[in-house]
C-alpha cells in the first residue's frame, strides 16, 4: 500500500505541474489572462480632438491626431468646431453639435470658455492640442488609472445593437451612452482664412452626436437606428460611455468602418 500510494503522489504531482504548465502557455498567449503589469489589454483611451480649418494653429494638431488614430490602444476623434467661420473660412466638416460638446466640457470642468486646438483626454483631462509631450503626459495618467465598463457593438442594415455590462464597482452618477457616426478619412484643401492654400488630412471625423441611453450600472443592451438618409457621410459607428453627461468616460468602442450604401 506505501508503495502504492507513493505511486499515486508522484502521478498527481506530475499531473499537477503539467496542468500549471498548461495554464501558464495559455496565459502567455492570450491577452485576456496576463496580469495588468505585464500589458494586458485595457480598452483604449479616447481623444476628443477639437479643431477648425479656420485656426493656423490648428493642422500640426490634426496631424497628430492622424497618426495617433492608427494606435491600437487610444480611440482618436476629430471634432470640427463652427465659432472660427467667422474669420473667413466655413469649416466644411464642423457642425453645432461639436461645438456644443467642447463649450459643455469647459462649463463642466470650470474652464473660462474654449480654444482649439484642444484635446479632451478620456473625458476628464484637457492638454493644447499640438503639445504632444503633454499629451503623452495626459495618456499615461489616464493608463495607470483607466476605468472600464464592457462595451460591445455590432451593426446590421438599419440598426446599431450595443451591449454594456455591469458595473464593478459604485460610479459617481448614471451614465450618458453616447453614439457617434464616424468619417474615418476627410481630406480638405482650405480655399481662405488663415490657412488658405493648404490640404488638411483628417482622421476619425465625428459628423453626428446623439445620446441613446443612460446607463445605471446594471448589464444594458439597446437597438438604436443607424439614422435618417440626412446624414452627413460615415463609415464607423463610436460609443462612449461618459460618468454624468461630460465626464470621465468609462466604457467605449469603435466599430468600423463599413458599408454604408444600404443606409
Amino acid at each position: 500500500m506505501t508503495g502504492a500510494v507513493g505511486s499515486g503522489r508522484r502521478i498527481f504531482a506530475r499531473m499537477t505541474f503539467l496542468t500549471v504548465f498548461r495554464l501558464l502557455a495559455i496565459a502567455a498567449l492570450s491577452p485576456t489572462l496576463v496580469n495588468p503589469a505585464a500589458g494586458a489589454t485595457k480598452r483604449q483611451v479616447v481623444l476628443e480632438l477639437y479643431t477648425s480649418q479656420g485656426c493656423s494653429t490648428c493642422p500640426s494638431a490634426d496631424g497628430l491626431i492622424g497618426r495617433l488614430a492608427d494606435r491600437a490602444d487610444l480611440l482618436a476623434l476629430t471634432l470640427p468646431i463652427t465659432y472660427w467661420d467667422m474669420l473667413g473660412w466655413k469649416d466644411t466638416l464642423a457642425s453645432e453639435a461639436n461645438t456644443h460638446r467642447q463649450k459643455s466640457y469647459a462649463a463642466t470642468m470650470g474652464r473660462g470658455g474654449v480654444y482649439t486646438p484642444q484635446i479632451i483626454v478620456d473625458g476628464i483631462a484637457d492638454v493644447v492640442g499640438s503639445r504632444e509631450g503633454q499629451l503623452d503626459a495626459a495618456i499615461n495618467a489616464r493608463r495607470a488609472d483607466i476605468h472600464e465598463i464592457p462595451v460591445a457593438l455590432s451593426v446590421s442594415s438599419d440598426a446599431v445593437h450595443i451591449e454594456i455590462g455591469a458595473s464593478p464597482e459604485k460610479t459617481a452618477d448614471d451614465a450618458t451612452v453616447w453614439m457617434f457616426h464616424v468619417l474615418g478619412h476627410a481630406s480638405v484643401r482650405i480655399g481662405a482664412g488663415e490657412n488658405k492654400g493648404r490640404r488638411v488630412d483628417y482622421r476619425n471625423v465625428v459628423r453626428d452626436i446623439r445620446a441613446v441611453a443612460i446607463w445605471r450600472g446594471s448589464p444594458l443592451s439597446l437597438d438604436v437606428p443607424r439614422g435618417d438618409q440626412g446624414l452627413p457621410a460615415y463609415d464607423s459607428i463610436a460609443v462612449l460611455v461618459q460618468e454624468g453627461g461630460y465626464g470621465r468616460i468609462i466604457g467605449a468602442r469603435l466599430i468600423g468602418p463599413f458599408d454604408t450604401r444600404q443606409r
